[in-house]
């Protein structure tokens, strides 16, 4: 019988906890009936939603603790208040123990990050994480990191983006050689910061194996699909993802209006609402829903806050596919081929 993938699910975390936390896991489940659940969080709220989903109450433990970790605490104060004892930190202790090969949370960022990385610890050769997600392009899919884990980062931090981003995109697009860019004001060899320049040459003179350099990628390149992989540090990755996002929402709402506007655009939309419906699930968030934190010694995934059980249930979907398909022995093998990449390590800002 092939080994179950098991879930541990910080119960309690994002804008209202169990009662998207645990639907979404139902959803997810009935994609991935080889999963089991560790929930951690208070029992009541969890036991409650469990009864409106017997498939999932099947294959769950619940672990009580009345401890979570808000949305306004700063990392420090989390690690402080909610170490040990809270839904978030007992998820990722969870990993660490064995007891569950993957954590998923949606709760406050910067405590994930950093309850992870103190509890976890980074892979050798990698100073600090990064979140990394998949983005929704013109010709598929790309994985785009950092989306905000740490702001800045010299050269080599860039080129371990580089490498665990490759990792992940050759897990999920199943590719032996991903193509990566690295996000610039322009595609021109002399613009950028200069540590972007420097990543660039590493990269260029590295002729790594396991990844294809194509050049520097400008803002519009993401949603073109122009790398497997973009990379870029966490303050500008954070920036062009809310953008996205808010360009996403923009849009859907002008066509909403523009098609009720007028009964001829009324009758416009019926003949046209194939298409309509075919770019809205294109530009779904939900779908992309899931940032897994790369550098870590063990999985740990980031759902956005104010998901809905549909966008929850494709963070878990994350989760489950950096397992089964074994993420860090990926992310490993890349980092130590050809006698490893330089990645000496680095002090970029961490968010707060």
């Amino acid at each position: 019988m092939p080994k179950k993938v098991r879930i541990a699910l910080d119960a309690m975390g994002g804008d209202v906890g169990a009662s998207v936390v645990i639907p979404g896991a139902a959803i997810s489940l009935a994609r991935h009936p080889d999963t089991e659940f560790l929930l951690f969080g208070d029992r009541a709220l969890i036991e409650e939603q469990l009864a409106k989903h017997p498939a999932m109450n099947a294959v769950s433990q619940v672990v009580h603790t009345d401890v979570t970790v808000s949305m306004n605490d700063k990392p420090s104060q989390a690690l402080r208040r909610g170490r040990r004892t809270s839904s978030m930190w007992l998820s990722i202790d969870a990993v660490k123990k064995g007891e569950a090969d993957v954590a998923v949370s949606a709760g406050n960022t910067g405590a994930l990050m950093a309850m992870a990385r103190f509890h976890l610890h980074t892979l050798p050769g990698i100073d600090r994480p990064a979140i990394a997600a998949v983005w929704p392009t013109k010709r598929g899919d790309s994985v785009v990191l950092d989306l905000g884990a740490t702001l800045g980062g010299d050269a080599q931090h860039l080129v371990a983006l580089a490498v665990m981003g490759s990792a992940m995109a050759s897990v999920l697009f199943n590719l032996d050689r991903p193509t990566v860019g690295l996000l610039n004001i322009g595609v021109e060899e002399i613009k950028g910061h200069e540590e972007i320049r420097e990543a660039a040459e590493q990269l260029r003179a590295m002729n790594l194996a396991q990844l294809q350099y194509i050049g520097f990628v400008e803002g519009d390149g993401i949603a073109k699909g122009a790398a497997d992989v973009i990379v870029t540090e966490g303050f500008s990755g954070n920036i062009a993802l809310k953008a996205a996002e808010g360009t996403a929402r923009q849009m859907a709402e002008i066509l909403r209006e523009a098609m009720s506007r007028t009964w001829r655009a009324r009758i416009g939309y019926l003949f046209a609402r194939d298409a309509f419906k075919a770019l809205r699930d294109k530009l779904d968030p939900r779908k992309s829903n899931g940032g897994v934190l790369l550098g870590l010694q063990g999985v740990v995934v980031k759902s956005h806050g104010g998901a809905d059980a549909e966008g929850f249930a494709y963070a878990v979907d994350v989760g489950y596919e950096m397992v089964h398909y074994d993420l860090l022995t990926k992310i490993n093998q890349m980092l130590n081929r050809d006698g490893g990449a330089p990645l000496a390590p680095t002090t970029p800002e961490a968010v707060s």
